[in-house]
């Protein structure tokens, strides 16, 4: 009935999540209200465990993508998967070090480092840094130096593979601001230098071809690309290339339509090209990495808001307005991205109207859902818009000032806040006057 499987509907006929009844959280927490089912993550935490150790024969690790939700909680969950976390930036490094997460398996990525992030990584000896490019490998190699430490690296590779998803969010080909290009020879040209630093180590590479895609094909080539690149190292060099980052970017569905494949289908489907090129070019078999982020945390979250006005004008449109928004879901404004959604406190009514679902900033474009079926709205109905635990909370703004909400954690029957709603006085603690 759900695009997400963490939602039914309960004897009261509203809609739940967690066991929890979502009309009750709105009422408890207010609105707007993330909420994010602790269970169905953790099975997606251990639906991804489960098939690296079953394809790979135990020689892999899931990174979590943090920047899909980060936050100190989840990294506590992810610690008690057995995952490990890729973080971009130095806020998401300190998250998951005030967390006290395990520094060997943190990943740091991200395609301008700071100065004061590789310092920040270096003097926590986390586990990998995931260089982008020549300037950042000498910096690293100089902070490295000062600190008498010899660092562990991996190169981000393009492998030159387009998927099939929205411009801002293909990584993998040549015109992208990440990584270095196989084509011109730049990726060869780095890894030479990186053998010839005394403070680095190359122990392996990674790559990432988009987000939200849906087809298998992608991946298997961009794995296919990169075995071939690790011979072509070996063959060079004599260098051993010991891990393999494929990066992420499992589809999710947001919207009835998507019809995304079993995660584990795309671990098994790697995991025979993996091998097959590893026998061709006469290299060992490398540690896989792969960084699942959205798809372990956007289906078990939902976004719960509260109706304001209802507009209909005549013969153009219907908007119904909430009090939330662009502020906790940039997403439709910046990529147009598809959403459902379903009335919480009458989830089982007709739906018997087109409408627009508006949001409370001053913004034309501040839509969440455009031309939905929907029942009959009226002010104070609760609306929930599903599909929202990635990429909503961690891209949320105070933009008109507004105070972004409150995570709440739900599993069996109860509910936990786990990031507190922010008030206009956390606004303005940074103001000088």
């Amino acid at each position: 009935m759900f695009v997400s499987e963490c939602l039914k509907v309960n004897k009261a006929n509203h809609l739940e999540i967690g066991g929890c009844d979502c009309v009750e959280l709105a009422k408890e927490y207010g609105t707007p209200l993330y909420v994010m089912d602790e269970g169905l993550i953790r099975n997606y935490c251990r639906i991804y465990k489960n098939s690296m150790d079953k394809y790979y024969g135990g020689n892999g690790l899931v990174l979590y993508a943090s920047k899909a939700f980060c936050t100190l909680y989840m990294c506590k969950i992810l610690q008690e998967e057995g995952l490990g976390v890729d973080v971009v930036s130095g806020g998401e490094l300190y998250t998951a070090l005030k967390a006290e997460f395990p520094v060997e398996k943190i990943y740091f990525h991200g395609n301008n480092k700071t100065y004061d992030e590789l310092m920040l990584a270096v003097q926590n000896d986390i586990g990998r840094i995931v260089v982008d490019n020549k300037y950042e490998l000498g910096l690293l190699n100089d902070i490295a130096s000062k600190l008498n430490k010899k660092v562990k690296i991996l190169f981000r590779i393009k492998p030159g593979v387009e998927a099939h998803t929205h411009d801002f969010i293909q990584t993998g080909q040549i015109d992208s601001k990440f990584g270095v290009a196989l084509e011109t020879g730049e990726a060869m040209e780095i890894v030479q230098e990186a053998i010839n630093l005394s403070n680095i180590e190359l122990v392996g590479l990674h790559c990432h071809i988009g987000s939200q895609i849906f087809d298998l094909d992608p991946f298997k080539l961009a794995a296919k690309v990169m075995m071939n690149f690790i011979g072509d190292i070996k063959d060079k060099f004599g260098l051993e290339i010991k891990e393999l980052n494929l990066g992420g970017g499992y589809g999710i569905k947001y919207v009835p339509e998507h019809d995304p494949i079993q995660y584990d289908s795309y671990i098994e489907a790697v995991s025979k090209v993996v091998k097959e090129i590893a026998a061709q070019r006469g290299v060992q078999l490398p540690f896989i990495l792969m960084e699942p982020g959205r798809s372990i945390v956007a289906p078990a979250g939902i976004t719960l808001y509260t109706v304001g006005a209802v507009k209909d004008i005549p013969n153009v449109r219907k908007y119904v307005s909430v009090d939330g928004g662009m502020g906790d879901n940039p997403r439709y404004i910046l990529y147009q991205s598809e959403y459902d959604a379903v009335l919480a406190n009458r989830p089982q009514d007709e739906k018997t109207e087109k409408i627009t679902i508006a949001g409370k900033c001053c913004e034309s474009g501040d839509l969440l859902i455009k031309d939905i079926m929907m029942p009959e709205i009226k002010p104070g109905d609760y609306l929930a818009v599903l599909a929202t635990g990635g990429y909503n909370y961690s891209m949320a703004s105070n933009y008109n000032r507004i105070p972004r909400p409150p995570v709440v954690m739900v599993k069996d029957g109860q509910s936990k806040v786990v990031v507190k709603r922010e008030t206009y006085e956390d606004i303005i603690k940074n103001d000088i006057i």
